[in-house]
């Protein structure tokens, strides 16, 4: 029998054009599944097979666990006290083992036995195949749909498959079976029974589509450094060169537009606009608002915000079609901008100085020529009066040395007195609020003074209130604090 045995493995190896080894894995596999069912828990058996000879042990084993954590599954684990017993030197994480009698190979369910090898054959040739089409290291999955299920499509690549979501697919497009398609490798997943999951409609793809049509770009000598697009209908790249030779626009643009012309068939007449890159973010963001022409940009470092002024005849070319080119532009750069016209932009600066002109009148209890005179020069804050070097406000003219040694002792004492206020703002303000990791001093101020002093009033706070009350610029880690706020509400729910 156990020659039987030998025979069958190499057989079966040389069928499936798997390693002996996997095919041994299977049976020992079958194996441990035939001498499980003759006990009534969920035992763990292990089963030896001697590659040489065909003979082979069974073995029930206990997973020792630490002894606090207790017994989850008390027909396999043990605890640690109790394994020590046994074998003095055993540790968490091994086995406790015992020779148990093995089941003969005649009284397996043939049909059973089958299955369990079978599958585990046909689960290491995919692994084989996942591996082997992973080590090429492509990023752009090139297949033939397969079939279509629940709205998604199953492409085979090969003997490879891939599931490109309903999500993840360009809107409107619609795949049938036979099709041809190419799609980015978003994330590979050995667990799933189709590991490899695609995606159309990340910017990732466009980036790896120019990659194929650019050869300036696998040489080195262009880079794309950001992209962002609204799938199926436009998108913004911005490329850099690397050699002063190359122009970088026109070369991603090709030759009678051949090159961008290529990616927007790939991606159903997807309209694509090349920017030139640059390290100064009010530069780059007027190339990315194109074809709108910019009058002037405030940046605000700060907020990581910028605000754009266009003339009204340029106002909805900015804004674009349901806000599309100030949103690609705003996702490209990285930066919030916002568009508004010149008279908005004079309302919002003549509100600003006004807020200044107040703070400085009443926290340095000047009038407002003296306040004027610091706007006019430049100061938007106490802490830049307190703290300017001293050298730039005796530059000042209408100033002399006492008044500017009043006015810096004055924003230092208003500093202090704010500072004072705040901390006591924060004592009633809960511990548990206090403790959600993300939020600054700053911020929990600012929700203090909106009346939000609990764990439960922040979470019932929507994204675009906590964005409005804090100021916070990133949208997705408001909304992670908010679920993070709520998280008790569901263990108390349990």
């Amino acid at each position: 029998m156990n020659r039987e045995l030998l025979m069958l493995v190499d057989a079966i190896s040389r069928e499936k054009n798997v390693e002996r080894d996997i095919v041994f894995g299977a049976v020992e596999a079958a194996l441990a599944s035939a001498s499980k069912k003759l006990y009534d828990g969920d035992v763990d058996i292990r089963v030896a097979v001697d590659r040489e000879t065909g003979d082979y042990d069974t073995f029930r084993r206990w997973l020792v666990v630490p002894d606090e954590a207790g017994l989850q599954q008390p027909d396999a684990e043990i605890l640690h006290f109790e394994a020590v017993e046994q074998l003095p030197d055993v540790e968490i994480g091994d086995y406790i083992e015992e020779p148990v009698e093995s089941v003969a190979i005649g009284r397996i369910g043939a049909q059973a036995a089958k299955q369990v090898i079978l599958q585990k054959i046909r689960d290491a040739e995919r692994e084989q195949l996942l591996n082997e089409f992973l080590a090429r290291g492509e990023k752009i999955f090139v297949g033939t749909v397969k079939r279509m299920d629940k709205g998604d499509a199953v492409i085979e690549s090969g003997r490879v498959e891939g599931r490109l979501r309903r999500s993840e697919m360009i809107p409107r497009e619609n795949l049938r079976s036979g099709d041809r398609v190419r799609a980015f490798i978003k994330s590979v997943d050995h667990t799933q029974r189709i590991p490899i999951e695609l995606t159309r409609s990340a910017p990732e793809f466009m980036m790896e589509l120019f990659h194929l049509e650019v050869p300036e770009i696998e040489q080195g000598l262009l880079e794309i450094k950001s992209c962002a697009r609204d799938p199926g209908s436009r998108a913004k790249i911005a490329v850099i060169a690397h050699d002063q030779r190359i122009d970088p626009v026109g070369t991603c643009v090709g030759v009678r537009g051949s090159r961008v012309n290529a990616v927007t068939n790939e991606l159903a007449g997807e309209r694509v606009d090349i920017v030139l890159w640059s390290e100064d973010p009010a530069q780059f963001a007027i190339g990315a608002l194109a074809p709108a022409t910019v009058d002037s940009i405030v940046v605000d470092e700060d907020l990581h915000a910028m605000d754009v002024v266009v003339n009204e005849s340029n106002l909805a070319v900015a804004i674009g079609r349901g806000g599309q080119n100030v949103r690609l532009a705003s996702d490209l750069t990285g930066w919030r901008i916002n568009i508004m016209s010149a008279e908005e932009s004079a309302q919002k600066q003549e509100q600003e100085t006004t807020e200044i002109r107040d703070l400085f009148m009443s926290k340095l209890d000047v009038d407002e020529e003296v306040a004027n005179i610091l706007i006019a020069e430049g100061f938007t804050s106490l802490e830049e009066v307190a703290y300017v070097p001293l050298q730039e406000m005796q530059e000042i003219d209408a100033f002399d040395e006492e008044m500017i040694e009043e006015l810096r002792s004055r924003a230092k004492d208003a500093l202090l007195t704010m500072e004072i206020a705040r901390e006591e703002t924060l004592d009633k303000t809960a511990k548990d609020l206090r403790s959600l990791e993300g939020l600054t001093a700053e911020q929990l101020t600012k929700l203090a003074d909106a009346d939000i002093r609990t764990l439960d009033d922040f979470a019932d706070l929507a994204v675009d209130e906590l964005i409005e009350i804090t100021g916070m610029t990133d949208e997705e880690q408001a909304k992670q604090l908010i679920m993070k706020a709520r998280e008790h509400w569901f263990d108390e729910d349990q």
